[in-house]
């Protein structure tokens, strides 16, 4: 093989790396371009498109979310609003102490002799976190004891003739808050000795009973 022939058959010429080493570097230099500064703009053009067409939906959607919170907000008012109707028609709007003192009032009205009030205990609402395990154990919390009102235990012992003690319990049944009696115990009043048997009428009874006093916090 002659020489001529060798160079014919020889790939890179110093013609055709005069052709192809410029654009081998300006390709290089193109792809650094590339990578550096059109591909970083091109994703953040694209995340602040995305950005603006989430606003635009936004923006299209702010008319109904103010219809919405109109909607909610109005119901919220007329929730609150039956939530202290419930509480006034419960505890009225009266604490303990006022009704302690409605119920001396009363008392002297209707010829009650207080022999002693004493509050037992008294109960504050609280939020249940197990009401599913309250519905399985079949537990029925106070119904009535509902957020601003406080149960009040109290037990009175007096003494009173029968038609008093009516006239008296109906009179506490109309009281703004709600009450409830249990564990009444009535007994003849009885006398030590028959001085005192004459001074004390036949029909005079010794009353002790328990009340659930539901007052406002």
């Amino acid at each position: 093989m002659t020489e001529s022939n060798f160079k014919n058959k020889r790939f890179i010429t110093p013609e055709k790396s005069a052709v192809l080493l410029p654009v081998i570097i300006s390709s290089f230099i193109s792809l650094i371009i590339v990578s550096a500064f059109v591909i970083p703009r091109y994703i953040k053009s694209n995340k602040i498109n995305k950005e603006y067409k989430e606003f635009l939906r936004k923006k299209n959607e702010l008319p109904n979310l103010k219809a919405e919170y109109k909607i909610i907000n109005e119901k919220l008012q007329k929730l609150n609003k039956e939530k202290y109707q419930i509480i006034n028609l419960i505890s009225g709007t009266s604490n303990l102490e006022t009704f302690l003192s409605r119920l001396g009032n009363l008392a002297a009205k209707h010829n009650i002799n207080i022999s002693s009030i004493t509050p037992k205990s008294s109960i504050m609402y609280v939020q249940s976190q197990n009401s599913d395990l309250q519905n399985e154990l079949n537990l029925n919390p106070d119904s009535l004891l509902v957020e601003g009102v406080k149960k009040y235990n109290i037990e009175v012992n007096f003494k009173s003739n029968f038609k008093d003690l009516l006239s008296f319990i109906r009179n506490l049944e109309f009281q703004e808050n709600v009450i409830l009696f249990k564990d009444i115990k009535i007994a003849f009043a009885e006398e030590n000795n028959d001085e005192k048997k004459k001074e004390v009428p036949a029909e005079l009874l010794d009353i002790s009973l328990k009340m659930n006093v539901y007052g406002k916090i």
